[in-house]
């Protein structure tokens, strides 16, 4: 019964009790404060704020043919408006992420939605004679609204540890994805109605109550500022209404929790640093193409359905955005508790590899599930990914497929439930890669997530752009076998970054531990 003995050696100096380590392990504090009722509230919170980004794109798009008469332009400089759109919904994240891991989350996000709102204003009262400024306000508004998706990822990588952190991050991107498909909706029944205008009145009102809610209830959650979120930061940075506040909280003696959950206070950092180890751009560009191909889909739903369905009416083609809109929000549900349950699968697999590897039951603690964020070892890459190549043969065989019935004029349930597949299937790609994003780089969630903006805004803007021109010179059946077989030689990229992660999260760690000896 000497076994356990030995392990004691490892425990850290400075621990004169001779308690088990499992008995150590739980008397550390927790991760967050926030119990699970209160994360759930800031996860719908800040969902509900992250719908605006697709919201503010999609609505627009019934409108398209509208605006272009009122200005005298033609369709395609008004989609040009479009594609700066997703070129500044690439852009703004990186500055706006990037500020919220430097000052903290809550001011950032009050004042993205503050920007969008006025934007909105400006675009509403936009003369029909000034076509510059109707593209510069777009790309204004495209800074204020996108920009709220990486902050929110960046809230999550606060509050929630890796192993509860995919069915956070699934249900927070129900928010986002709500947007494609009530937008067009919204749009044309709006453009139909009350004019192109009140479109964007109808977003000054919705930008200006969740600008409000966010400053009524949202706490701070930046760790470098709160820690767990017990420490009290200044007046700005507290809900006016602390319904969920976590320096609230008090121990049983009265006083606030310990503040050495607090991490070290960091400068101001380039996120474009992230991209300097090859794992991160990798998953980042496959995820970028995976999300360009389904921005081609949904971008030449008005144009091809009419084209290939003509006896449908402008309500109908709106309509037809639902499947890919709802496919993408099942989707998203259905993510989040497989990327949880792959997290705890592979986590009592690599527990039951260190516990035949070390001997005993001593290993146990020291890989549990919950002390995953703290184990260098932990096959993160491995968890998050393996699952990816198999959800690609069903998206890649569904674009392929999608081209096809387009091409063939099938009965038009053919091609709406190949959109429903895409939905389902890209969302299941995308939320995974946003995922362990966040996981890789946790002290930078927001920046990492406004680099995946940056990949995803801008190879989407580039192959929306020239999607027409494709189409013209091939067809709709041999577009999406392109595009399709670019996402199939693409996958062994997942492989890549699994095999490489590893050693890239150890120079990071390494770096990161060298700028914080040198502050």
């Amino acid at each position: 019964m000497s076994d356990p003995k030995p392990s004691k050696v490892q425990e850290p100096p400075g621990s004169p009790e001779q308690s088990s380590t499992s008995a150590s392990a739980e008397e550390e504090p927790p991760y967050s404060v926030y119990n699970k009722r209160e994360k759930w509230f800031l996860v719908l919170l800040i969902a509900a704020s992250g719908l605006f980004s697709p919201l503010t794109a999609n609505v627009y798009f019934p409108a398209i043919p509208t605006i272009a008469n009122a200005f005298h332009k033609s369709t395609e400089l008004i989609n040009l408006t479009v594609t700066m759109y997703m070129v500044f919904q690439g852009i703004s994240p990186m500055f706006f992420g990037a500020l919220a891991d430097y000052v903290g989350r809550r001011l950032i996000y009050a004042a993205c939605l503050a920007i969008l709102s006025v934007s909105c204003v400006g675009l509403a009262l936009t003369p029909t004679n000034a076509y510059w400024l109707l593209m510069v306000l777009r790309c204004l508004q495209a800074a204020g609204s996108t920009s709220t998706i990486a902050l929110g990822a960046g809230v999550i990588g606060d509050i929630a540890e890796p192993y509860e952190r995919g069915g956070f991050m699934g249900a927070y991107q129900t928010g986002p994805l709500i947007g494609p498909a009530i937008g067009p909706i919204i749009g044309g029944a709006l453009a139909g109605s009350l004019g192109w205008r009140s479109i964007f009145w109808f977003l000054v009102i919705a930008a200006g109550i969740a600008c409000i809610f966010v400053l009524l209830f949202l706490p701070e959650t930046l760790r470098s500022i709160v820690g767990d979120g017990s420490i009290k930061p200044s007046p700005f940075l507290r809900p006016i209404i602390p319904i969920v506040a976590g320096y609230k909280k008090t121990n049983e003696d009265g006083t606030r929790q310990l503040e050495n959950t607090k991490t070290a206070r960091k400068r101001f950092r380039n996120p474009l640093t992230l991209l300097l180890y090859p794992d991160i751009p990798l998953l980042l560009f496959f995820n970028g193409t995976v999300s360009a191909v389904y921005y081609a889909v949904t971008a030449t739903i008005s144009s091809l359905f009419v084209e290939v369905y003509p006896f449908l009416t402008e309500t109908e083609v709106g309509l037809c955005f639902l499947c890919i809109g709802g496919g993408m929000t099942i989707g998203s549900l259905i993510s989040g508790t497989i990327l949880d349950r792959e997290w705890r699968s592979v986590s009592k697999e690599y527990r039951e590899k260190k516990m035949r590897e070390k001997g005993g039951e001593a290993a146990v603690a020291e890989i549990d599930i919950k002390k995953a964020r703290d184990d260098p070892d932990f096959p993160i890459e491995y968890a998050r990914l393996r699952a990816i190549p198999y959800i690609m043969i069903f998206y890649v065989g569904a674009v392929i497929g999608y081209g096809w019935c387009m091409q063939a004029a099938t009965h038009i349930s053919a091609p709406l439930i190949m959109q429903f597949i895409i939905g389902v299937t890209s969302i299941l790609v995308l939320n995974a890669a946003q995922t362990v994003t966040v996981d890789l780089a946790p002290t930078q969630s927001s920046s990492v997530s406004a680099c995946n903006n940056l990949f995803r805004g801008g190879l989407g803007a580039v192959l929306t752009s020239v999607i027409d021109l494709v189409l013209k010179a091939l067809n709709p059946g041999w577009t999406y076998v392109l595009f399709g077989l670019v996402c199939a030689v693409l996958t062994p990229l997942v492989w890549v970054v699994i095999k490489i992660g590893p050693g890239c999260r150890q120079k990071r760690r390494e770096k990161e531990q060298r700028e914080n000896q040198k502050a």
